[in-house]
């Protein structure tokens, strides 16, 4: 291997093996598709739609991924197949998902060896390969990535390319599926007739697809003609145990399947996501849930306080738990935390939706770095999930002591909301309206409500986090007063043994009292013993014994507030002092 210098220091360069080890991140082949995803999302793209199918290109199976986005320049694409380039910003308000320049490489190479991308931008238009089978077959010690950049003329006929770009076309077209330019130039035009919306977009095909111990591919593409679910195999792999049936509620479907994942994978979705020719109905999260609640969390680490949603999932009480977002994009989902990790029925079927954006992920964007604020996060959020478990559980009993737990009814969502087909807006539907009911195409004009009636009409404004209280916990109001009253309990429970211990050392003092007396008198030699007061001290050790007896009781009786009604009563003093006659 050469050494590359720089004002004669040598440079580190990376090895063809890199481009596998770096895929092995993604340890769920859905996060490597998303990555792909993300890259279309992100403001510097802007694709409206994404399309996700699989095809046969000259007897292999193949993965393709084609958006109406922006397209890529020479430059823009030769970023994307180097490593930790990313000068993503912010646009509208829109934050770019990707933060470390390696969504692309870890991503396909994770789904397949190689990966060829066509973009057409409004400049011009590029072709690039990023292949682990073509490094092999030239035997390279680094990595090399073929790109072309050419302009099409009459009428999209010819392709004109630069000379320094000939030996990158002779490359692609050797050891790529695509052997003449005459197929290149299809595969161009591909991306218009697909993405009829618009003349620029990208299209990017993964061959070679990653394959199981028994020479499968890890994706399932004839269970369902309409998705992309993962294989039995692979989710046994992933999960280390059998997989159980599919049918099990407790499963989420977005674990296995492609549609699933993807109608949840914004918390706002801003993109249509078609699979294998079919729209994905993407939902809001937050508002599809039943009986909602807006708490807050407000950590030390962080300025402004952060919102969390909290309600019950009206499709299967047996899916529950924290879904959680990063810059819009889902990283964990049904993460069960606090009441949800008991052996009980604690927090069943409560789902919470929050937005980390101030924590850290990790490369494959999978999960949160395990940080200190991560763990707090994760502490009061069990906790802030649970007084939602119980507040809703209390105002249910308080309506009716005998109802069904709120878990076991039948649930709907507090809100209907439906995004348009044409400007991808999000409007709110009126009450009664069953959204599995709306046209496969809905646009804004189909819309009950007039004043929401028109794509050019802005979305219904939600509420600032910055206004909006959180709920009222009522069931720490009653734990206060429940707490009140047995104090107050407690109290007169101490207040009656230290008044009887105080009766206790009153008859002990006259009862040695009574004894010196005796004593004097037995001294005495004119004393008889007949004339001792028998019955008097016989009285006092009485009184003594008894006022014991009921001290004894009441101390026994503190230590447990709820017998504290079944103490004795006591009407005075001297009725315990008093012996009967």
């Amino acid at each position: 291997m050469a050494t590359q210098m720089e004002r004669g220091v040598p440079l580190s360069v990376l090895c063809p093996k890199f481009l596998h080890a770096n895929s092995t991140s993604h340890t769920w082949p859905f996060s490597a598709i998303a990555e792909l995803i993300d890259n279309a999302y992100d403001p510097d793209v802007s694709a409206k739609q994404f399309w996700i199918d699989k095809t046969v290109i000259k007897g292999q199976d193949c993965l393709t991924f084609v958006d109406n986005g922006n397209g890529l320049t020479y430059e823009a694409m030769l970023k994307m197949f180097s490593f930790g380039y990313s000068d993503k910003i912010a646009v509208n308000g829109l934050e770019p998902i990707g933060i470390y320049g390696n969504g692309f490489k870890s991503g396909s190479m994770r789904l397949g060896q190689d990966a060829i991308v066509f973009s057409k931008s409004e400049k011009a238009s590029c072709v690039g390969m990023f292949s682990q089978s073509y490094l092999k077959e030239i035997g390279a010690e680094q990595i090399i990535v073929p790109i072309v950049s050419f302009e099409l003329t009459e009428q999209d006929k010819n392709i004109l390319y630069l000379e320094q770009h000939k030996a990158s076309l002779k490359d692609i077209l050797r050891y790529s599926p695509f052997k003449t330019q005459a197929e290149l130039l299809t595969e161009i035009r591909a991306i218009n007739s697909t993405c009829s919306t618009g003349t620029t977009g990208t299209r990017i095909i993964i061959w070679n697809l990653r394959k199981t111990s028994t020479g499968l591919t890890e994706f399932d593409f004839m269970k369902d003609c309409y998705d992309i679910q993962i294989s039995s195999e692979v989710y046994e792999a992933i999960n280390d145990k059998p997989q159980p049936e599919r049918t099990t509620s407790s499963i989420p479907e977005s674990e296995y399947s492609l549609r699933a994942y993807c109608s949840i994978l914004y918390l706002k979705p801003r993109m249509q996501i078609i699979i294998r020719g079919q729209k994905v109905k993407t939902q809001l999260i937050s508002k599809s849930l039943a009986y909602i609640a807006k708490d807050y969390y407000r950590p030390t680490f962080v300025t402004k306080r952060i919102p969390i949603t909290f309600g019950y999932n009206t499709k299967s009480k047996d899916q529950y738990g924290i879904m959680m977002y990063h810059k819009n994009r889902l990283i964990k989902a049904y993460e069960r935390v606090g009441c949800q990790l008991k052996a009980n029925i604690s927090g069943l079927g409560v789902i919470g939706v929050i937005e980390c954006n101030f924590l850290d992920l990790s490369q494959s964007k999978e999960n949160f770095d395990n940080t200190d604020k991560y763990r707090k996060t994760i502490t009061s959020l069990g906790i802030k999930l649970e007084e939602y478990w119980k507040e809703i559980r209390f105002k249910r009993n308080k309506e009716d002591p005998n109802s069904i737990p709120v878990e076991d009814t039948m649930k709907r969502p507090d809100q209907n909301w439906a995004q348009c087909d044409e400007c991808l807006r999000w409007r709110k539907l009126p009450d009664g309206i069953d959204c599995s009911l709306l046209p496969e195409k809905w646009l804004c004009h189909m819309n009950p409500d007039p004043q929401f009636r028109s794509c050019v009409v802005d979305e219904e404004p939600e509420d600032s986090d910055d206004d909006r209280p959180s709920y009222r916990k009522t069931y720490k109001q009653q734990e206060r007063e429940e707490k009140l009253k047995q104090e107050r309990k407690r109290k007169r429970t101490e207040e009656d043994i230290a008044n009887l211990a105080k009766q206790n050392e009153d008859l002990r003092k006259e009862r040695e009292a009574l004894k010196r007396k005796l004593n004097e008198k037995t001294v005495s030699p004119l004393a008889s013993p007949r004339n001792t007061p028998r019955s008097s001290l016989q009285g006092g050790a009485a009184r003594a014994k008894s006022s014991s007896i009921v001290l004894s009781t009441l101390s026994q009786a503190a230590c447990s507030p709820s017998s504290s009604s079944s103490l004795p009563k006591i009407s005075s003093v001297h009725s315990l002092s008093t012996p009967p006659r």
